[in-house]
């Protein structure tokens, strides 16, 4: 083909170029997680709904191997065919938190180091998370610090609860504090609800995607607000997929059912604003694997168009079905770039074209 011709369907494709779409949930693996996950799976003896879905994350034959571990083969083919320039990277859930301390230090290092590897090979199709152990608070601390400062990553990935505790207990704060003295977001990953909570989902498998991660991962952002984090941190900003995990849904009972209740007869935080407040101020949500406009246009309309990322949940759902979505939604094209890519590129200091 002659220059003159290359140069002709260049331009042709750079007219026909409509947004650039940053997908802000895309999930990846490294042979470190999987063989550490494949040794925890070893010792199972009783059933754990998270091991349930490593046993096919792990399974070279399952539909989630290859693509979790493959960066730069088939998954920027489908990147390149669905017109998707960039995937915001993380470590598939649940990162490091089911590891004994010290081999989830050592993961979540090798995996960071990979990461951002990648993302220098290639940095204008992929950005990413840094992973970090949130069962050591210290070597998370560190760990967060080095994956920001040193490494440029773009913010944190935390797969929910961590032993069956939340982030909103006080001796996670620090790391949190970090997290905000960084000024990069903490994206809050489902995972399947805690222990205590489990059993009541096991019946017809309700513990996973279907209902269980959004019940437990919602739960999760709703315990931050409740607990006081946001005054207490009040830079903090928190990532929720999944259309904020029902949380929007809820925010006018959650308003009304706060303030029934006075402090005097409970033994709840006393908060400085209505739950609604602090969704609205330190909460981002993304789209991951709610290609829905009803939902879409809802939280548009409660929290702005300002508070919105689209993602794909790759490789747990499909380019063609997010891109479709966000392509065809009922929104002004004003709105579809904040929600494709501008957004992004503020939040998590993707560097804008």
């Amino acid at each position: 083909m002659s220059p003159k011709r290359q140069l002709s369907q260049a331009k042709s494709k750079a007219k026909k170029r409509d947004f650039r779409r940053i997908a802000t949930e895309e999930a990846f693996s490294v042979p470190e997680q999987m063989e550490a996950m494949k040794e925890v799976l070893a010792r199972q003896t009783e059933y754990d709904p998270d091991l349930f879905l490593w046993k096919t994350q792990t399974d070279p034959n399952g539909p989630f191997n290859k693509p979790l571990l493959d960066l730069e083969g088939e998954r920027m083919k489908i990147m390149d065919r669905d017109g998707v320039d960039m995937h915001l990277l993380s470590m598939t859930s649940t990162g490091v938190q089911m590891l004994a301390p010290e081999k989830a230090r050592e993961v979540a290092i090798a995996s960071n180091d990979q990461l951002a590897a990648v993302i220098q090979r290639h940095p204008t199709r992929f950005s990413g998370l840094a992973t970090v152990p949130p069962q050591d608070v210290p070597a998370a601390i560190k760990e967060a610090e080095r994956g920001v400062k040193k490494l440029k990553l773009n913010g944190i990935m935390i797969n929910s609860h961590t032993n069956g505790e939340y982030l909103s207990d006080r001796k996670y704060w620090p790391l949190l504090e970090a997290i905000a003295d960084m000024k990069v977001p903490l994206y809050i990953h489902p995972r399947a609800p805690i222990p205590a909570m489990a059993a009541a989902y096991r019946t017809d498998h309700l513990e996973h995607a279907i209902w269980g991660y959004q019940a437990e991962t919602g739960l999760h952002g709703l315990r931050l607000i409740t607990g006081g984090v946001f005054d207490a941190i009040p830079n903090l900003k928190v990532v929720l997929g999944h259309m904020g995990e029902a949380l929007p849904y809820w925010l006018y009972r959650l308003d009304y059912m706060w303030c029934k209740v006075p402090v005097k007869f409970s033994d709840r935080a006393k908060l400085k604003k209505p739950p609604s407040e602090y969704f609205k101020q330190n909460f981002m949500i993304t789209t991951s694997g709610m290609n829905w406009n009803p939902t879409l246009k809802f939280c548009i309309e409660v929290l702005g168009a300002d508070n919105i990322m689209w993602a794909i949940d790759y490789p747990y759902q499909t380019s063609p079905d997010a891109v479709k979505f966000m392509n065809g939604a009922p929104i002004s094209d004003v709105d579809k770039a904040k929600i494709f890519h501008k957004n992004a590129e503020r939040v998590f200091h993707i560097k804008s074209e």
